[in-house]
């Protein structure tokens, strides 16, 4: 079969379509899927780059996000039949998992699709049946491909892990990743004030589009925390989202309220931060780490997206013989919101 495909850790040499791997087969309680479209992240750059401690079988094919139509079911599958559209929760637990009880599946040893496990890019992918959930005939692949991993992760950050009530405020460090889009999106549906902080006039154009309330142009107001204090009456806001890390968590935290919540979900710009502690104790500020979500998350915000409460953002949408372009885009910062790979 067709896959997308690392062939060790680089650079976009290492980025390869290949036709020749063997077709997986279900084991029992999994499903195998035809996939018909599936989307990239950063974290697939990452895991392209490599890091200590990470040790793959290459090729390594690559993708965490996906979507299409289930072809073969395993024993046991009692959910699922030959023909249902699926999309895919990308975060895989070991059987044996005390997590599968506790609903913490994040909180416990997990595989991400893509990572630390064989990914969904290719012609076929199977899964286990706690893994997938079917997508309404009125969203499309594309759609469905592109929510997963970031809509999971900013539902997880904001409301399970922030606690983000209505009447609050919300910053939002960045404006064209696919979590930045999903959090502006996830903050106004839940009620809150929505400032972001975008690198380009165009990004914080496309921001309120999406339904922030304030954008502020990174290129005009470099020291944009200032520019939040002065909005918010001196105050700061509730919370913060920042994936961005080194270069941003320091004006982060003084754009932050007394009492009010950093939501930490990812590292952009490198993770080796330096910061006054004494903002953080003297202004009682809490610093939340948040990563992926529990399935139980992956439903609730697929719930939303199938609704069309949410919308997915997708900036490129390229076949799969193109990846190599689209991890170039993402390196980039050349696109607004997420890349999809139709298969």
């Amino acid at each position: 079969m067709k896959a997308a495909v690392i062939t060790g850790h680089g650079g976009l040499e290492v980025v390869q379509v290949i036709n020749d791997l063997p077709m997986p087969e279900p084991d029992r309680n999994e499903v195998r899927i035809h996939m018909k479209s599936v989307a990239l992240n950063r974290l697939d750059l990452w895991v392209r780059e490599g890091w200590p401690g990470l040790k793959l079988t290459m090729p390594h094919i690559t993708c965490a996000d996906g979507a299409g139509v289930v072809d073969k079911v395993g024993d046991g599958v009692t959910k699922y039949q030959a023909g249902d559209r699926v999309c895919i929760d990308p975060t895989i637990v070991d059987k044996d998992s005390p997590a599968l009880m506790t609903g913490l599946e994040n909180q416990s040893r997990h595989h991400l699709l893509g990572e630390s496990t064989t990914g969904v890019g290719a012609e076929y992918a199977v899964l286990p049946e706690r893994n997938l959930m079917k997508i309404p005939d009125q969203v499309s692949f594309n759609e469905a491909a592109a929510a997963g991993l970031v809509y999971v992760t900013a539902w997880h950050s904001l409301i399970t892990r922030g606690g983000l009530k209505p009447g609050e405020s919300v910053l939002i460090v960045g404006a064209g990743g696919g979590v930045n889009s999903a959090s502006i999106q996830i903050a106004k549906l839940a009620g809150a004030t929505v400032y972001v902080v975008g690198s380009n006039a165009e990004k914080c154009a496309k921001a309120k589009e999406l339904g922030a309330d304030i954008t502020i142009n990174r290129e005009e107001t470099p020291q944009w925390s200032k520019t939040v204090y002065q909005m918010t009456n001196k105050q700061g806001v509730d919370i913060v989202v920042d994936n961005v890390g080194a270069a941003t968590f320091n004006d982060s935290i003084r754009s932050t309220r007394i009492g009010g919540r950093i939501l930490v979900v990812g590292n952009t710009s490198g993770p080796i931060v330096e910061l006054d502690l004494r903002l953080v104790f003297a202004k009682q500020i809490s610093i939340i780490g948040s990563t992926m979500g529990p399935h139980q998350d992956f439903v609730k915000v697929m719930n939303l997206v199938f609704a069309g409460k949410l919308k997915p953002v997708i900036g490129a949408v390229l076949p799969l013989d193109e990846v190599k372009k689209g991890m170039e885009m993402l390196e980039k910062f050349d696109v607004f919101g997420k890349i999809v790979l139709e298969v």
